[in-house]
């Protein structure tokens, strides 16, 4: 998406609009490349040289114009604690050192609104004309920061760099010098608090703080360093100027030179700083909550504002609460990359031309962030909402939630979609496993009989009343009926009834009913003879006596039954008989066999049979 162009307009006090006018030398750092010959391709070359050379050559100043509320090797800000601070102010602010206001939270665009203005001031002589710029931001508890220079670490590892340099890592639309810094060693002075993190506790030094806290309220004032470290509703933007210019819209200039200046320095050097004419930067808000940031451009004891006159100024135009920034060389305004004021530096490479200063923290004015800024990776942030892709949404894209209340309960969400359950298939999962089927992805195959309905999860079979067993094959026992066979039938002079409703009608097929009967007929028959007993015959039939009785009984006959057995053995047994041989005689052609007996009679009852035994072939009686 393409960044947001603030709107630019030029308002001339009091209230007369002209034309933007182009300011001598903002564009003398810049490099213009204009068609060459074909025939002489070395110009290109050679026009590409000298821009680099020239740019990178722009990029350094003389920081010839200083503008310091401190000496030179003395410390940054007053030796004395926060509480002399408190002691100090008047009665009416009580021992509250700090003002606090809601700050916007406006969503709607533009993000924030840049305005020229050229206004005319008093001066000695005559009238001065001084130019300069007001941003108003919307929401800046999301669309402002305060960044180090060259980005994270900056003021750890002492880097200074241009307002241009620090901005595109903010992707800054405005971006504006920050808090003061040590020009020769690049040290960073005061609390500092980028985007939530602490990068420098100050150690409670009382200089004019500017800060956002997690809330989105806005704070302006002293500090302690307890109040810095607060975690309960911590700072998540923290910077330190130098003076508090307004104190709920009335201007405060005396009160913070006695609060901000060391009663071991001379306050010729705090008086001056607050003095001089030069270019100056603050920051401060509206009625509305709305954070403004103001720059001006000049150049020490020549041209510019004093911070009676920026006070003064700011009061006019309806701002609150509003502190001092660093300024003289190191005001300085870039918009939408472009550098927007006109630096008071001359370039180290030509002194003739004007540079921006290698700085230390700016104040950034930037599309509202999304938390966390990379949508936890599943979506990407466009003007503070995290768009997010496939089925991932929340704010953060960190939740996934398919279609159909989240796989319609019956599946886990995943970044492919709905991986369901046991037993459910369809893109939200909400479709069952037809009749039939079960399992993983409905693959697998129920075997239930006698109409049994299968379980579309498990598989397992929910039988009809009247059957039974795993796969409901089987039907009650006899004497059961109804659902799981629990129900014991109550038919009368019967051993059975209907196996699903329980009734006594004998509505079955003969077969099925033969089968029932004989089934029955034993039980029957026994609980019938029972009853016709006589109670006392009942009671006695079996008593031990009776057993004994059939035992004795039982044991004679079999013996008898053994003894009958081998009697009847022996009888069957027949003596050896002694077979004879008769050799065969031929008389006349026919074979003759003398004595031979048939068969029928070894069975004749009378008489012995003799038989001729054959010895060597002869005969003998």
């Amino acid at each position: 998406m393409a960044a947001f162009v603030p709107v630019i307009h030029i308002e001339e006090s009091p209230g007369r609009s002209r034309p933007v006018k182009r300011l001598p030398g903002w564009q003398e750092n810049r490099c213009i490349l204009k068609p060459a010959s074909r025939r002489d391709p070395l110009k290109y070359v050679l026009i590409f040289h000298c821009c680099l050379y020239v740019s990178t050559s722009a990029s350094n100043s003389l920081n010839d114009d200083m503008l310091l509320p401190y000496p030179p090797y003395f410390n940054h800000g007053p030796s004395h604690n926060h509480r002399k601070v408190r002691d100090c102010q008047s009665f009416v602010h009580g021992n509250r050192t700090y003002e606090e206001w809601p700050s916007n939270n406006a969503t709607w665009l533009p993000f924030s609104t840049t305005s020229v203005f050229e206004s005319k001031f008093p001066s000695k002589n005559n009238m001065k004309t001084v130019y300069g710029h007001f941003t108003f931001i919307n929401n800046p508890l999301r669309t402002f920061s305060v960044l180090e220079p060259g980005g994270p670490g900056g003021c750890n590892l002492k880097t200074t760099a241009t307002v241009e340099e620090t901005a595109v890592h903010g992707r800054c639309f405005v971006a504006q010098n920050g808090g003061f810094f040590n020009v020769n060693t690049g040290r960073c002075f005061g609390n500092i608090v980028s985007d939530g993190k602490l990068v420098q506790n100050s150690g409670g030094i009382q200089n004019a703080q500017f800060g956002i806290k997690a809330d989105g309220t806005l704070v302006f004032g002293y500090l302690s360093e307890e109040q810095v470290l607060e975690e309960d509703n911590p700072f998540v933007q923290l910077l330190s100027g130098v003076v508090w210019l307004l104190r709920n819209g009335e201007v405060y200039i005396n009160q913070s030179k006695a609060a901000e200046c060391d009663e071991t320095q001379t306050t010729g050097n705090f008086d001056y700083f607050i003095n001089v004419t030069s270019a100056r930067t603050a920051v401060g808000h509206d009625q509305d909550g709305r954070l403004i940031l103001f720059h001006a451009d000049g150049q020490t004891n020549d041209r510019g504002l004093s911070l009676w006159e920026v006070a003064n100024f700011l009061k006019d135009q309806g701002v609150i609460n509003a502190i001092n920034l660093d300024g003289g060389g190191s005001a300085t305004l870039v918009i939408n990359g472009t550098l927007a004021s006109y630096p008071s530096d001359h370039c180290e490479f030509n002194p003739m031309w004007r540079c921006p200063r290698r700085i230390s923290t700016i104040v950034c004015v930037h599309e509202p962030f999304c938390d966390p800024p990379d949508c936890t990776g599943h979506g990407q942030c466009v003007l503070g909402e995290c768009h997010c892709v496939g089925f991932w949404t929340g704010p953060a894209c960190s939740v996934l939630r398919c279609r159909s209340s989240n796989c319609s309960s019956h599946g886990i969400c995943t970044e492919g979609g709905c991986v369901c359950n046991n037993g459910w298939i369809g893109p939200s999962c909400n479709v069952s496993c037809p009749q039939g089927y079960y399992g993983e992805g409905c693959r697998g195959k129920c075997h239930c009989q006698n109409n049994a309905t299968c379980d579309h999860v498990y598989g397992t079979c929910q039988c009809l009343d009247g059957y039974t067993g795993v796969l409901c094959e089987e039907v009650c026992p006899l004497g059961s009926y109804g659902p799981q066979c629990q129900n014991p039938c109550h038919c009368k002079n019967q051993c059975y009834c209907h196996h699903a409703t329980g009734s006594c009608n004998k509505t079955q097929e003969p077969t099925e009913m033969l089968t029932i009967v004989g089934q029955c007929m034993e039980t029957l028959l026994c609980t019938s003879w029972m009853k016709n007993l006589h109670p006392e015959t009942a009671k006695n039939i079996f008593t031990e006596r009776t057993w004994a009785v059939l035992t004795s009984t039982l044991a004679l006959l079999l013996v008898l039954s053994a003894g009958f057995n081998v009697i009847l053995f022996g009888k069957r047994n027949i003596e050896d008989w002694k077979y004879s041989y008769h050799q065969l005689q031929e008389i006349k052609g026919n074979l003759e066999v003398p004595d031979v007996l048939e068969p029928f009679d070894l069975h004749e009852p009378q008489g012995d049979i003799d038989l001729f035994h054959f010895k060597d072939g002869n005969p003998r009686s």
